[in-house]
């Protein structure tokens, strides 16, 4: 299934206070803020487009990002958002609908409430929708006790009692991987392959017991996750359950400029989709760049933004590189001309 939160904020207008901008930020967390600050600071007149729906809503911090351990993640938007405006930079609420590219090589943005703006480049850092799997009541501990990540939250869960929910080829990776927070963690194979021999003999090693059966849903007490439920109906006490997303890219829109999505593996396994690019962020399609999440679906926090302002660099100096070739044709046809009128005047003297 598909988890989405929502969050608002004040610090935004309903539509673009011009119609073109240097740049248009498409994305407001980590990533579109931290690109959206390093163009602002390069005197580029910026626009941030962001639906107020980031991805880490759901969790109550923001981890392993130096300076700013155990912030709130909307803390984290609020002050980033406050130093972009700092800077010029401008934000709006709403989604974009539709991108096209126009003749002249500008792109065209169409927001969900029919207002359009330009911009001579883009950055999307749309981030990505975790689709979890078909278990009931894994959504709505989502991001509290029902996790992925152990960077982002295995100190918070260490030394408790850790289910690892199978329903691919990376479970017992991920059992082994969440054993380094806790000794006490159960393997539950549900849709999973059958781990090999190898990987059993792994498992046992480490003291990680494998549970057959479908898991049908987990059970909570005192808002707490408090057990697993197996179709026999054997409960498993537990205090934490590891899941493995698949990671669907934010980049329906970009349709308009064929740009697509792709797979992206992890060990020849495929873990979602993202917008493929080189190490600067920029796309296939030119005056497009991504950075975060919908470029990377691995990229922690404090790695979208180092992205974002990465992708920004890059960015910048496309647009000076353009900006400079028109100069350098003006100033040609401006020498030509000021030739002309001097031989239509005659050499200096003639007569």
């Amino acid at each position: 299934m598909t988890t989405d939160t929502v969050q608002t904020f004040a610090d935004g207008h309903d539509v673009p206070a011009r119609p073109r901008y240097d740049v248009v930020v498409v994305g407001g967390g980590a990533a579109g803020l931290s690109g959206a600050l390093a163009l602002s600071r390069a005197r580029r007149s910026v626009l941030v487009i962001d639906s107020g729906r980031p991805r880490n809503a759901p969790a109550g911090h923001v981890h392993s990002y130096l300076t700013q351990e155990g912030v709130a993640p909307s803390q984290l938007l609020a002050t980033g958002r406050a130093e972009v405006g700092r800077y010029g930079g401008e934000l709006v609420r709403g989604n974009v609908a539709g991108a096209e590219r126009l003749a002249d090589g500008r792109f065209r943005l169409v927001l969900d409430g029919g207002a359009t703006v330009e911009a001579d480049r883009l950055l999307v850092t749309t981030g990505l929708v975790d689709e979890l799997p078909q278990v009931p009541g894994l959504a709505e501990r989502w991001g509290r006790e029902v996790l992925h990540c152990p960077y982002c939250h295995g100190w918070e869960v260490r030394d408790q009692a850790i289910g690892i929910l199978a329903t691919g080829p990376m479970a017992v990776h991920q059992a082994l991987m969440w054993r380094q927070w806790s000794d006490d963690v159960t393997l539950f194979l549900h849709t999973g392959p059958e781990p090999s021999d190898e990987e059993y003999e792994q498992l046992a090693a480490r003291g990680i017991a494998a549970v057959d059966g479908r898991v049908t849903s987990v059970q909570v007490t005192d808002d707490r996750l408090s057990g697993v439920a197996l179709e026999s109906g054997k409960v498993i006490a537990r205090q934490a359950l590891v899941v493995a997303p698949r990671f669907t890219a934010r980049a329906a829109f970009l349709a308009g400029l064929g740009l697509e999505a792709s797979e992206q593996e992890v060990n020849g396994v495929v873990i979602g989709s993202h917008v493929a690019a080189d190490p600067t962020g920029a796309t296939a399609v030119p005056g497009v760049w991504v950075a975060g999440n919908v470029a990377n679906v691995t990229d922690q926090v404090i790695g979208a933004a180092a992205a974002g302002v990465r992708a920004a660099g890059a960015l910048n100096a496309d647009l000076i590189a353009e900006e400079t070739r028109r100069a350098v044709e003006r100033y040609r046809r401006d020498g030509l001309a000021r030739a002309g009128a001097e031989r239509g005047r005659g050499a200096p003297g003639a007569g």
